[in-house]
């Protein structure tokens, strides 16, 4: 019944809002703490009241041991990789060119699928290939394609994020069987605590430095996009099928950009307008199923949700 779809779009709207506002805050948090660090702490302190959840809704928390290399894999990829280099890249890159190159993931992973899984695109992969890259290339030619160092560091981090997050989906293909928000919980921790680390030896954060805007910022990130949109996204999946909840996430870089573009005054013209057409016509394309299974995306799996 149609009517039965409607609170999956609530949770659904309510996932997007929360990590579309996510990349703003970012921004803002990067003002007075470095990167690693700050999403490190958010990160771990998330890992911690998820895990309280999972325990308040009769999940154990307890992982076999045997699965544990495959969790660390995950936390690797979707989480250090994901959530480390796109915290990364907003150090020279606007709202716009880091969400859009870090939102082509399902692209990459729709590739890596035809050497490591012997899955060839179809023509439409390649036509969303074809839509992705030229949205990518309508929005760094702004400056004719003469990045600084900075800007440089900032496409290669985006972009690894992508691809490293994009591998992670295509070589682990079967779910880890744990407990979803236990799953999300642990995959969260193993792949903050890194950062805190790194970021405490490399970065060396001014704990004084962090003013009422920062706080603020911290607190959204642990508690509404680790938090709060993790359990709207499980409840999401309840209600929606996978491949529409995904492709409805596409809702999170455009909110983004133009939420990006009034707290903060970043640029939202033409170009920013028809890079984003461009690009996630290219990922929707992606998205679509394929052989009737589900395009790789790991958002859209319950049972390994991952942060955005």
């Amino acid at each position: 019944m149609k009517s039965a779809r409607w609170p999956g779009i609530v949770f659904l709207l309510v996932t997007a809002i929360g990590w579309a506002l996510n990349w703003p805050a970012m921004k803002i948090l990067l003002r007075e703490w470095p990167p690693l660090f700050s999403r490190g702490v958010a990160g771990v302190a998330a890992a911690v009241l998820l895990m309280i959840v999972a325990l308040c809704v009769g999940e154990r928390p307890r992982v076999p041991a045997h699965l544990m290399p495959r969790m660390m894999l995950a936390s690797a990829t979707n989480v250090f990789a994901w959530m480390g280099f796109s915290t990364l890249s907003m150090k020279w890159l606007s709202v716009s060119e880091g969400a859009l190159l870090v939102y082509t993931m399902p692209i990459w992973a729709m590739l890596l699928a035809w050497p490591v899984l012997s899955r060839r695109p179809s023509p439409g992969g390649f036509i969303a290939l074809f839509l992705g890259l030229a949205g990518v290339v309508v929005l760094l030619s702004g400056q004719g394609f003469a990045f600084d160092a900075g800007k440089l560091a900032g496409i290669l981090f985006a972009l690894s994020a992508a691809v490293l997050f994009a591998l992670g989906t295509v070589i682990t293909r079967t779910p880890i069987p744990v407990p979803p928000i236990t799953l999300v919980a642990w995959q969260v921790g193993l792949g903050c605590a890194p950062m805190v680390v790194l970021g405490w030896l490399i970065e060396h954060p001014a704990l004084s430095a962090l003013k009422f805007d920062g706080w603020a910022v911290l607190i959204y990130m642990t508690l509404v996009p680790m938090g709060v949109c993790y359990l709207a996204w499980f409840a999401t999946l309840r209600y929606l099928p996978a491949e529409v909840a995904s492709i409805g996430m596409l809702m999170v870089p455009i909110m983004g950009i133009v939420a990006a573009a009034l707290a903060l005054g970043e640029p939202l013209g033409i170009k920013e307008v028809v890079a984003m057409a461009l690009t996630l016509s290219g990922v929707m394309l992606a998205l679509r199923k394929k052989g009737g299974q589900p395009a790789s995306d790991p958002k859209i799996d319950a049972a390994d949700a991952t942060p955005r």
